[in-house]
């Protein structure tokens, strides 16, 4: 379990993994990001002709502490362990009070902005989720989850969206892109994915460099690329396809339906850009997004602190894409949030909590059964917790990603996304209806 140094927040080998690349995890993921395949040929999607749901992912790095996020109000252990950290009960009538969801779980006050999608029955939330291996490693945790299988072997290097969309035909034929990972490095949940590139901003994707002498560099590429044999002439062909793809969709002027406002941060203007994406009826299939900072040893401040700005940062933006897209009648978006690990249950001295177990998720979009707290919930009294110290696991974060995957994303074959052979899904009701249902 590790300690945060005096430097910087967060233990020491976050810190190093969240400087990594994620294409430079293993030479094999690098291999498939270089792979001419990956890069599309330009055609416009027609939104009539797809009906599999768009699938955005969001991976909360550093190990987000779900008993912060959705604290468990009914539950007298969970004072008991965090005496300075815990979020006061709805009634308290203490500053910073859990805002109520269903009598026993909460919302900390920073995630306000979400009960209108909550209320509206399109947010679910997942408690005491996780994937069941017991690391607290968040390198080991993340290459787990974002593959899709507990210790995968080497050979392996896939990720489970990226999988799902080997195993499927384009919901356009010839579509452009079929997804996008928005930052420096593609996620290695989108690795082996065809027809999909890293962006680090979607609103800048092009050439750099005087735009008096644009056309003239960009014709002498063409005429550089032109003259290479195959791969590297469609490889060429294809990444000026692209740029003009992207240059065509107005992202710097783009203006959210509903009075929706998105903040300018990084996380607010990746959420815009997704939006403008999915809106330009491009083919896009599933965009990944991360949002670091959750590795919360010490001062971790729930209420007021940095993870209650963090917490802030997260629900406005997902209120905003919500309000976006409700307000343009995109029913066929769902955004899934998920993170390595919990945190453990008891706050450490540090006023912080150190690597845990079981954690949450959530689940959003219109075809999403929610307004509610998904859980079997198993407690926080000192026989209930996992290894005498964390929140267990009883409900295998694969299993949301199965149901969504195998009736909203249109892939019966559940078993090339998850290969574990000692994994059976179960369905736990998350969605309102299957495709056509």
């Amino acid at each position: 379990m590790c300690k945060s140094d005096d430097k910087t927040p967060g233990c020491k080998e976050y810190n190093q993994v969240s400087r990594r690349s994620f294409l430079g995890w293993t030479a094999g993921a690098l291999a498939v990001a270089a792979a001419p395949g990956w890069l599309p040929k330009v055609v416009y999607a027609d939104s009539e002709n797809g009906s599999r749901d768009v699938l955005v992912s969001l991976f909360l790095r550093g190990g987000a502490d779900g008993l912060s996020i959705c604290p468990p109000h009914g539950e007298d252990a969970y004072y008991r362990l965090r005496p300075n950290l815990a979020i006061p009960r709805p009634d308290s009538g203490q500053t910073g009070a859990a805002l109520d969801l269903d009598g026993f779980f909460g919302f900390a006050p920073a995630m306000a902005p979400l009960l209108g999608a909550y209320q509206a029955g399109d947010l679910l939330v997942v408690q005491a989720t996780g994937k069941t291996d017991p690391t607290r490693s968040h390198f080991d945790a993340m290459l787990s989850m974002e593959i899709g299988q507990p210790d995968p072997p080497a050979s392996l290097f896939t990720g489970w969206l990226g999988r799902h969309l080997q195993t499927t035909a384009p919901t356009v034929q010839d579509g452009a892109l079929r997804a996008v990972g928005i930052g420096f490095g593609l996620q290695r949940t989108l690795a082996g994915a065809p027809q999909t590139i890293p962006i680090d901003d979607l609103a800048s994707f092009g050439f750099a460099g005087d735009p008096a002498t644009l056309a003239a560099r960009r014709g002498a590429l063409e005429e550089l690329y032109e003259h290479y044999s195959e791969p590297l002439k469609t490889s060429g062909d294809n990444t000026f396809r692209t740029v003009d793809l992207l240059d065509s969709i107005d992202f710097s002027t783009y203006q959210p339906a509903g009075d929706a406002t998105y903040g300018d941060d990084e996380l607010g203007m990746a959420f815009k850009s997704t939006a403008a994406l999915i809106k330009a009826d491009a083919g896009v299939e599933a965009v990944a997004i991360d949002l670091g900072g959750w590795d919360t040893h010490d001062f971790q401040g729930p209420v007021e602190g940095g993870m209650g700005q963090l917490m802030g940062a997260l629900a406005s933006t997902l209120a905003a894409f919500h309000q976006d897209l409700d307000a343009s009648n995109r029913t066929n978006v769902i955004v899934v949030a998920m993170s390595e690990f919990g945190r453990n249950a008891q706050e450490n001295g540090s006023l912080g909590t150190d690597h845990g177990h079981g954690g949450l998720m959530f689940a959003m979009g219109s075809a999403i059964d929610g307004g509610r707290v998904l859980t079997e919930w198993p407690g926080l009294e000192a026989g209930e917790l996992y290894e005498g110290q964390d929140l267990a696991i009883t409900i295998d974060y694969r299993d949301i990603l199965t149901e969504i995957v195998t009736e909203r994303l249109g892939n019966p074959d559940f078993r090339n996304v998850f290969p574990d052979v000692d994994y059976t899904p179960t369905k736990h009701g998350v969605l309102l209806s299957s495709l056509g249902g």
